[in-house]
């Protein structure tokens, strides 16, 4: 039955691709604009692909809410990796102009707004309203960033990983801010705003609702053999849930390999973290336009696929004798991403980190070492 239902949607998708291609073929005129015409033509071109991808795409690790949904973000996952690479193949100034194309109003040069300046909790000069410095950091960020650590929290499932992110990315920061005026905060919007109230809360409802999906029982019933109205909304909103559970245990001091992944893992996260800050500044974005939320919501649906492929890898290498389509995509657009960043201002990349920071991360980095040598070949 399920090879029958596969086929009859596979042909009809492919029907309805024929319609309209021959409708454009036969029926409709071609405007004499070069410019409309290769848009229009390159759209084509990826809705074509998508369409093949969600039919014919191997399935990944999540079945919910259809396999079809993380077929269709597999196949923008390649999509996206092939703009970046056009991307990065050309020049600097081409590079930037390109965007003009998505969006007339990019290709300019835009300031980065600086955070920091007056700290004050409580400005006692501005009698007015003088906790007006809290009051003007609160914009849309803030529950952007409680958001996304919710989000990244389902994608990890772990306390400890996701807290120790938080807080390396605030470090990177401080390290940083020398490089991008945004990165200059306040330290109470660093530690209070940031790690303890949008990040720890993020982290802990997503903690939150770990535990309930892993103790919700997971027996399905088909909608149409559920008597009641009340029982058929319950289980429609259930498709929406995992349709099965399993509860990530890194355990990276058990060995050498694990210890590795974890590390790999976090330092990803970091640079996936660092490019959403320097593509934006390179490719000339304001940080509300909708391609940096597009870049977001990206992330979100194939971030989790990822990690699951990640995690089934390093636990059971023998059956998952290869690392996974989507985690293999998404390290390659992390790396393509920051190879722009590179490439298209290495001056700002370059500016010499100051000398104490520099001893910070070296002594991190050297304690690093020697607890894995102590670890793992030592002891």
């Amino acid at each position: 039955e399920k090879a029958i239902f596969d086929f009859s949607h596979t042909v009809t998708v492919l029907f309805i691709l024929t319609c309209a291609l021959v409708y454009v073929t036969l029926l409709e005129e071609t405007p004499q604009d070069t410019a409309y015409n290769t848009k229009r033509g390159i759209v084509a071109s990826i809705l074509v692909f998508l369409c093949f991808g969600v039919t014919q795409a191997k399935d990944g690790p999540f079945t919910r809410p259809h396999p079809a949904y993380w077929r269709f973000w597999l196949c923008v996952t390649v999509v996206y990796e092939l703009f970046l690479i056009f991307i990065l193949f050309q020049t600097v100034h081409d590079g930037r102009q390109f965007m003009k194309y998505i969006d007339p109003k990019l290709g300019v040069p835009l300031p980065e707004r600086d955070y920091g300046g007056n700290c004050l909790m409580y400005d006692p000069g501005n009698t007015t309203d003088p906790f007006h410095n809290i009051w003007d950091k609160m914009d849309g960020f803030v529950p952007a960033h409680f958001l996304g650590w919710y989000i990244k929290t389902l994608m990890i499932r772990d306390w400890w990983m996701c807290m120790i992110i938080s807080v390396m990315f605030e470090f990177l920061e401080y390290s940083l801010e020398h490089q991008l005026p945004n990165f200059s905060e306040c330290w109470w919007d660093h530690w209070i705003m940031d790690v303890l109230v949008c990040n720890g809360l993020g982290i802990y409802c997503g903690m939150k609702t770990l535990a309930w999906l892993s103790m919700k029982p997971y027996q399905w019933q088909g909608l149409w053999n559920i008597p009641t109205y009340k029982g058929k909304i319950k289980r429609i909103a259930f498709q929406f849930t995992p349709y099965s559970w399993v509860k990530f245990e890194w355990k990276p001091a058990s060995n050498l390999r694990r210890w590795l992944a974890v590390l790999g893992i976090i330092f990803m996260f970091l640079l996936a973290e660092l490019n959403t800050f320097y593509l934006k500044f390179v490719l000339w974005m304001p940080p509300e336009h909708y391609l940096v939320l597009l870049r977001l919501v990206f992330f979100v649906n194939v971030g989790g696929v990822a990690m699951r492929e990640i995690y089934d890898f390093m636990d059971d290498p023998k059956f998952h004798k290869k690392l996974g389509q989507q985690a293999w995509l998404v390290a390659a657009i992390t790396v393509t991403e920051f190879l722009i960043v590179v490439k298209y201002d290495p001056n700002t990349i370059m500016l010499p980190i100051p000398f104490v920071v520099m001893q910070c991360w070296f002594l991190g980095i050297f304690l690093i070492l020697i607890w894995t040598l102590w670890r793992f070949f030592i002891r």
